[in-house]
């Protein structure tokens, strides 16, 4: 047999996506140049790995005996190379992270300066919702997860900064009076994040609290769908002020005074109390705890004018 790293490569994340498609994007790699490998890749097993039924692909028993062995030798690939580079005197290792939507707007600075500093770690961020986040973290898939919501799990953290949710409108949305806000969110069409998002769960309370009754709702799956959703007026939403920051400067969106807002929560980098960190893992934890302050005052202190 004469398959490469590439390849197991491809084929160990078509088998996590269940897409061809959604591969291509993860590696950043056209559908096309997918496609081709992993029939180069097939053309050396006798049995299939893969089988579309209607126009979705599976991975068969065979296919993911296969996943499972790649998966095993990526990692020693992986451990060949830090080896290397601790002998070298070079702190190297994985570093995986899973975030919550909103926190893309955070992790990005407490992680900037570490990697510069330490080109032998890699990094492996997934952003995804609570929901998904906290069974990574649960089932010791990733060292660390950034939520602003704590799970009901063994957990230790470090908090980090406030996250700061408000109630957002287009500019030029003509909006009931705000001084009512049963009326403001019972007459106004309402953007939801999807079942699982923090976000959403935040909002929900908020409204529940008050027996506020909805009775427009439009139900989006990111906060840049929700984002962009708002700007063109199909209705307004509760959004954490993090991520509409450049929307505020350039006045596509506006902060709407509502009574009981903003929603303030934290943000906190947890793990679990039994983890045992890498080296680089370690290392990162370190850095955060020296840092986080000098890096929020520095990058997050516009948060300050809302």
């Amino acid at each position: 047999m004469n398959y490469t790293l590439h390849q197991l490569q491809i084929f160990l994340k078509i088998s996590e996506l269940q897409s061809i498609t959604k591969a291509s994007e993860a590696l950043f790699l056209t559908q096309p140049a997918v496609s081709i490998q992993l029939k180069n890749f097939q053309e050396q097993f006798p049995i299939p790995l893969t089988e579309v039924v209607g126009r979705k692909l599976f991975i068969t028993d065979f296919g993911r005996e296969i996943a499972q062995a790649a998966q095993k030798i990526l990692d020693e690939v992986h451990a060949i190379n830090y080896k290397t580079l601790a002998y070298q005197g070079e702190l190297s290792g994985m570093l995986k992270i899973s975030v919550v939507s909103t926190g893309k707007y955070v992790m990005p600075y407490f992680l900037s300066d570490f990697m510069r500093e330490h080109p032998g770690v890699e990094l492996n961020i997934d952003v995804t919702n609570k929901a998904q986040v906290v069974e990574s973290l649960e089932a010791n898939k990733v060292d660390f997860a950034l939520v602003s919501v704590l799970p009901n799990l063994r957990i230790d953290r470090v908090e980090l900064m406030q996250n700061r949710l408000f109630y957002v409108a287009a500019r030029d949305l003509q909006l009931p009076d705000p001084r009512s806000p049963k009326r403001l969110f019972e007459s106004v069409p309402l953007i939801y994040r999807e079942p699982g998002s923090a976000t959403r769960n935040a909002m929900e309370s908020f409204i529940s609290k008050r027996n506020y009754t909805v009775r427009n709702k439009i139900e989006l799956t990111s906060n840049e769908a929700v984002k962009q959703a708002v700007v063109a007026g199909l209705g307004c939403s509760v959004m954490p002020v993090i991520g509409i920051k450049n929307e505020l400067k350039n006045g596509d969106l506006q902060i709407v005074p509502v009574r009981g807002l903003p929603i303030i929560t934290n943000w906190n980098l947890i793990w679990l109390q039994s983890k045992r960190h890498s080296p680089a893992a370690s290392a990162f934890l370190e850095y955060v705890r020296e840092n986080k302050e000098a890096i929020i005052q520095k990058k997050f202190d516009w948060i300050k004018a809302y």
